[in-house]
């Protein structure tokens, strides 16, 4: 491994240099003055973003195409065998022409400019594109597919319950549902699971990969990955380790003492820190990071805590639904999520309570349709917000109101 990795000389092999350079030199204000005469389109139209065997639509920030790149590296190809341009040299991931290549407009994606054996002229999904350079260059450097399962395991477990809701970590709320999870609590917590059973198929070995020695593609697609974690949880919580202690030892060895993944740490901490975290202050309007529910307790919690009585009616993990102790209808009852989770009123609902909210109407609704609690044809529905509105308690709650016909609304 030593003498491997002594032998890698990384900075002069591959890199975004080059390519970012060329779009660097177009500030926004100049690009929408540029004109070209219909000549001058189709010549433009004609030449080739680059004349390398493949293109990898890629930028530092990405953790999946970063596994790419450490394959790239470690294989040491050239600027002609692969060349790495931004997507925005397309017009960025939306774009018509970024989305042909990569029709969910994610990164990475790659465009086959020789000739192949397959016909393909283009691959998206970054495990499809790193298992095509693993084939392609196979006589070159490592295989990163050492005869042990244990990579692929890692490297599947990564791929379908880490990278499928990492942007727990950064996405704004508009971006919920991210998978099975409703909101970034629940996201945020499985994604540390997920972390604890990725450390659980670690080897027992003392070398210095996943799988021993040798380093395999499970290292390449979770250290990337583990960029994200050991910078953006903390942001959350700053309680507990961002990484069990076992991943912790792990990637604190490679990117203290592999120049390759060092090359790669170096990569995605430079855009996170200067540009997400700095620049464009990404983390001050996220739920749970920079936004955070500080209002006082109330009467609630104690009762979903079961401090004080109530006479509870309906109840799951997610709600909690009791008779009012002051009623104003024949049947009057209040339904609460047990976990407040920021709604201290409706007003500050945002698309990371849509389930919440949700069921929480669907509990009034098969409260509103049990005649034991004294319902009879239908019910009125009340949530009350701010003093305006006539809120009491600052923990969001709906009034399933009925038993009799009831007046006018206000």
């Amino acid at each position: 491994v030593a003498l491997l990795l002594a032998a890698i000389d990384i900075p002069n092999v591959l890199g975004f240099s080059t390519a970012r350079k060329s779009i660097a030199s177009l500030s926004p204000t100049t690009t929408s003055k540029l004109t070209m005469s219909s000549s001058e389109e189709a010549a433009a139209a004609a030449t080739p973003l680059s004349k390398s065997d493949h293109i990898l639509f890629d930028m530092p920030v990405s953790n999946n195409g970063a596994r790419i790149r450490a394959i790239l590296y470690y294989k040491q190809l050239s600027q002609q065998q692969v060349e790495i341009i931004s997507p925005m040299k397309l017009g960025g991931l939306r774009s018509d022409e970024f989305k042909a290549l990569s029709p969910q407009g994610l990164m990475p994606a790659l465009t086959i400019q020789k000739e192949h054996a397959s016909g393909m002229t283009h691959l998206s999904e970054s495990d499809t594109i790193a298992r095509y350079f693993l084939a392609e260059y196979s006589g070159t450097g490592p295989s990163f597919q050492p005869d042990n399962p244990r990579s692929n395991q890692i490297n599947r477990w990564h791929d379908m319950y880490l990278t499928t809701i990492q942007g727990c970590l950064y996405k704004p709320a508009s971006r919920f549902p991210l998978g099975n999870y409703a909101d970034r609590k629940s996201a945020i917590s499985a994604f540390q699971k997920n972390l604890k059973i990725i450390e659980g198929f670690m080897s027992e070995d003392e070398g210095m990969y996943l799988c021993g020695d040798e380093v395999s593609l499970a290292d390449a697609s979770l250290f990337p990955t583990c960029v994200f974690a050991n910078f953006m949880l903390p942001k959350f919580e700053d309680s507990q380790p961002p990484l069990p202690p076992k991943l912790t030892a792990w990637f604190d060895n490679l990117r203290t003492n592999d120049s390759v993944f060092s090359k790669i740490y170096k990569e995605i901490m430079d855009e996170l820190v200067t540009s997400w975290d700095e620049k464009n202050h990404r983390w001050d309007k996220i739920w749970l990071a920079g936004l955070r529910d500080e209002a006082p307790g109330t009467i609630f919690d104690k009762i979903v805590a079961k401090e004080i009585p109530a006479t509870i009616v309906k109840e799951d993990k997610h709600i909690l639904a009791f008779k009012d102790i002051n009623p104003l209808a024949p049947a009057h009852v209040l339904v609460i999520p047990k976990d407040r989770n920021g709604l201290t009123n409706l007003r500050r609902a945002s698309a990371e309570h849509t389930d919440i909210l949700g069921k929480m109407l669907v509990a009034a609704a098969e409260i509103a349709n049990d005649e034991e609690l004294g319902f009879g044809d239908g019910a009125r529905f009340v949530i009350n917000d701010g003093n305006d509105g006539g809120q009491e308690v600052y923990h969001i709650h709906l009034h399933v109101l009925g038993g009799k016909k009831l007046g006018t609304m206000v």
